[in-house]
């Protein structure tokens, strides 16, 4: 336990591509008591029935993206904003604020605490945070993930290379990784791993009593001036 005479948090991100097993390394995380921040979980947040989101979303592309029990078609709305530039573009106008509003609050709830608040986002590389005190990725080569993806998520494996393929690549998260997890053997082999990383977690130096968590570097998850 960190002795600390100012209850500050510590705000890391964790990251890593599609079928590395971050979600893995974050429940173990979890399970020592970091609060996550689970950008996924986040958005699926947002677009509940009955959100301001799920409501702009239909004004915006039409009913047909609301299914029948009042959720969101997310089928329905990919095949309408991912077949048209201005239609993705008005898409994260409506979605990313909404997600980076919450993200914030999330963290900020913690900042009064002496907890390790680690945010947990699949784009972090390609869609940086400003104010993290460190950035753990979870790193396995592009065949495992290929293999893994196939194996344990049913994926063919021509959609399992595209799917890496829109990610940042492998070296572009380990160029401004901070602690590395290499999740390429066993299970079992990640143990002694995230021993270590929660020690150098709980080493990292308390945030600022006045921090302010500014959310994406290009500030796209802010609402649009008026």
């Amino acid at each position: 336990m960190r002795q600390s005479y100012h209850r500050i948090m510590i705000l890391v991100g964790l990251t890593g591509g599609i079928g590395s097993g971050k979600s893995t390394v974050s429940a173990a995380l979890a399970a020592r008591g970091a609060v996550i921040v689970d950008a996924d979980q986040v958005v699926r947040d947002v677009q509940l029935p009955g959100s301001p989101v799920l409501g702009k979303l239909a004004e915006r592309f039409g009913a047909e993206v609301i299914a029948a029990d009042g959720s969101l078609d997310r089928a329905a709305l990919a095949g309408i904003a991912f077949a048209d530039a201005d239609a993705l573009k008005d898409l994260n106008s409506i979605v990313h604020p909404a997600v980076g509003a919450e993200m914030n609050r999330q963290v900020m709830e913690n900042v009064a605490t002496d907890n390790v608040v680690v945010m947990d986002i699949p784009l972090l590389t390609e869609n940086p945070r400003e104010g993290l005190q460190g950035k753990i990725v979870v790193d396995i080569s592009v065949e495992t993930q290929v293999e893994r993806l196939v194996k344990y998520r049913g994926f063919d494996e021509a959609d399992a290379r595209a799917r890496i393929a829109r990610q940042a690549t492998r070296d572009a998260r380990l160029k401004t990784a901070d602690f590395v997890i290499d999740n390429s053997g066993e299970p079992d082999a990640l143990d002694a791993q995230i021993d270590r990383l929660w020690h150098w977690l709980q080493s990292l130096p308390q945030l600022p009593a006045d921090f302010k968590f500014a959310g994406r570097k290009d500030k796209a998850d802010q609402p649009e001036a008026k």
